[in-house]
């Protein structure tokens, strides 16, 4: 997956799979409820109900990881061999054995959550967590020594997303002690927007230059704008993150038929209790148990 292909494809993935989160989080955030067992979800929806129960999220990381290990496989000539017949024997592809062990972890998570959501009698949000923030951990720990041989602008393009991971995998470490925290969840969709759109950037960067010429690793002015471009790929994300909860705000306040219905009654509620009929009505409830308190009983 060294290649321009390997790094869009999980760049897509990633974008896609951080503006899935978007919404959902910003739904989230406007209702107050919760990502795990949202409380829309526990009322039946009729012939719908199963689509919506159905763990979105892990079927897009299973079969996204299933497709990356297919291709991992078969770009390599004459197969992705683990040790050559030499004497002594050495490790081969060393970076696309890296490669398929990040998109097994992938698969696995995606399995995971699929398992928690659809086949165990009540969802397990700790396991579908401590899963996803395992997953990071060996990532990190395989991006590492990933960079080893890298230099100039391709060591700094991969420094900046390990840098990303890095970041994400403690907000992960995090969740798992404060799995309600808004905050959390806002830092975690940027930070996977930030992964997906930086691996496609890279696959430009290091394969595929809009110039057309490649970038020279000793040139500083080069390796100075890779940080210039991810400032702006922060900026953008943000920006990206703060339309998607806009238009969500916009959309369940004013198209939502249930948030239409809460609101007018609370309207009425509020204008009724300010007004007069309201308080004679109360006053003549009161009057009417206070009689029967003073009735005898038989």
């Amino acid at each position: 997956m060294g290649d321009f292909i390997g790094h869009i494809c999980p760049g897509l993935f990633l974008v896609l799979y951080g503006l899935y989160r978007a919404i959902v989080v910003s739904r989230a955030m406007i209702f107050n409820d919760s990502l795990l067992n949202p409380s829309s979800l526990s009322k039946s929806k009729g012939r719908w109900d199963r689509l919506w129960q159905i763990a979105h999220a892990g079927w897009l990381k299973t079969v996204t990881g299933c497709l990356l290990i297919v291709y991992e496989v078969n770009c390599v000539d004459g197969g992705l061999k683990f040790m050559n017949k030499g004497t002594p024997p050495r490790f081969m592809y060393p970076k696309e054995w890296q490669h398929l062990t990040m998109f097994i972890l992938l698969t696995l998570d995606g399995c995971i959550e699929i398992a928690s959501k659809n086949v165990l009698q009540q969802r397990c949000g700790v396991l579908e967590r401590g899963s996803t923030v395992l997953g990071f951990y060996v990532l990190l720990l395989l991006l590492l020594s990933h960079i080893k041989d890298s230099s100039g602008v391709e060591l700094q393009v991969h420094s900046l997303f390990v840098l990303v991971v890095f970041l994400l995998m403690l907000v992960l470490t995090a969740e798992l002690w404060a799995p309600k925290m808004f905050h959390l969840w806002v830092i975690e969709t940027f930070l996977f927007l930030m992964m997906g759109s930086w691996l496609i950037q890279a696959g430009f960067i290091l394969f595929r230059p809009v110039s057309g010429y490649p970038w020279e690793d000793d040139d500083i002015s080069d390796i100075m704008f890779v940080t210039t471009f991810f400032c702006w790929h922060v900026m953008i994300n943000a920006l990206c993150l703060l339309g998607i909860y806009g238009v969500s705000s916009y959309w369940h306040h004013f198209y939502s038929p249930s948030l239409r219905l809460m609101g007018s009654k609370e309207a009425l509620y509020h204008g009724s209790s300010s007004g007069t009929f309201y308080s004679l009505l109360r006053d003549a409830e009161q009057q009417e148990k206070d009689d029967q308190a003073l009735l005898p009983s038989p």
